[in-house]
């Protein structure tokens, strides 16, 4: 925490893209930063964003948003800005595979 009471948190929304050039609607997770006093404060922030990120691209804002404090009070190269822990009885290949490797993701 600063001076100022307030700490970094990260937030991450979830969102619904009401479409594609591929026919599909896949999901976002976004994760954005904010300087509040408390996890209930970056939320609240966070999702007026989400709210107005969803209206403007037309996607469906799905009123879900996770907060994490982050340790540090500078932000630099490494700065861990969300972690989430879930607990599991799944092993690692096939938790990957159920999370974080389904097959749908989008990425490079």
């Amino acid at each position: 925490m600063t001076d100022d009471g307030l700490c970094w948190y990260g937030v991450r929304c979830v969102f619904r893209w009401s479409w594609t050039d591929r026919g599909s609607r896949p999901y976002e997770e976004r994760i954005t930063l904010w300087r509040a006093a408390s996890p209930a404060q970056a939320i609240e922030l966070a999702s007026r964003e989400a709210r107005d990120y969803a209206r403007d691209n037309r996607f469906e804002h799905l009123d879900f948003a996770q907060a994490f404090a982050l340790a540090e009070d500078r932000i630099t190269q490494g700065t861990e800005v969300f972690s989430l822990l879930r607990d599991s009885e799944l092993k690692p290949e096939a938790y990957l595979d159920a999370f974080f490797d389904t097959g749908g993701e989008h990425q490079s």
